[in-house]
């Protein structure tokens, strides 16, 4: 690329609101993943793996700087986590947005639906830095922020599970997989209005995947192995055309959440003899 096309990109970016969707997408997804990485970074720790899968965060966010940082840590997780499970949606709507503007008719940019969509996860990271709090305090994390009790563990997993069987979920997985359709139903060009639909597919990403995110507090907060893990999880939900595959991952918590109450039941069982 040319200095002179590589000044004249961001313009064209402008122009073209599928351009402007993947950057906007693509920066800030970076920007949480960079941020938790450089507080990972920033942990003293017994070498890398333990600093990947047991990361020591440290105390429970009793002072107002702590759970500041703990709700600094949870949007990072929403932008790096979720973003990335918006793209197909925000890029239908850039399509037809382009396809708007070919025709000369008016279209609102996509950062303004990516706006709508990321304030609904910026404020589930509010109650989920607030849950986080909560729990710490009733001492159901260890020191390096992972869960403490195989019980609490296995009951997490096993209501998400669950959860992946509920009309609700398939509900709003269902809105997730189809956003032509949703955009069709409902376009607009007012911007205001553009923004709402962008609440609406967070609130339907957020009926999607809620229960997931609370999986992190059973297997450690800022456990990146499983945030990259129920990342891909959730975007593959979202990319297919049925709810099979949210059937089969329900499964696969069940016997993940009896695991851990098999486990918690046989370390406190009766020795014989």
């Amino acid at each position: 690329m040319t200095t002179h096309a590589a000044a004249l990109w961001p313009l064209r970016a402008l122009a073209r609101p599928k351009l402007l969707a993947i950057a906007c997408i693509g920066v800030l997804a970076a920007a949480g993943w960079v941020y938790l990485g450089l507080m990972l970074a920033g942990m003293s720790g017994a070498g890398l793996l333990e600093a990947l899968c047991r990361p020591s965060f440290g105390s429970s966010g009793s002072s107002a700087a702590q759970a500041a940082v703990v709700l600094a840590m949870w949007c990072a997780m929403a932008l790096a986590m979720m973003l990335p499970t918006a793209a197909p949606m925000v890029l239908t709507y850039a399509e037809l947005a382009e396809t708007a503007a070919r025709e000369g008719e008016p279209a609102a940019s996509p950062l303004v639906l990516t706006a709508g969509y990321v304030s609904v996860w910026l404020g589930a990271a509010v109650a989920l830095a607030a849950l986080q709090v909560a729990l710490a305090r009733l001492s159901l994390f260890d020191p390096a922020m992972a869960s403490a009790s195989p019980l609490f563990s296995g009951a997490v997993f096993i209501g998400a599970g669950l959860y992946q069987f509920s009309a609700l979920k398939h509900a709003c997985v269902t809105q997730c997989q189809h956003p032509f359709r949703f955009f069709f139903a409902n376009w607009t060009s007012e911007p205001r209005g553009v923004f709402r639909l962008g609440l609406q597919q967070g609130l339907y990403c957020l009926g999607c995947c809620w229960a997931m995110m609370l999986l992190m507090f059973a297997v450690g907060i800022m456990n990146v192995i499983w945030m990259a893990a129920l990342g891909a999880v959730m975007a593959i939900e979202k990319l297919g055309t049925t709810t099979r595959f949210s059937r089969a991952i329900g499964a696969v918590f069940l016997l993940i959440g009896a695991a851990f109450i098999v486990s918690s039941v046989a370390a406190h069982w009766p020795r014989v003899g």
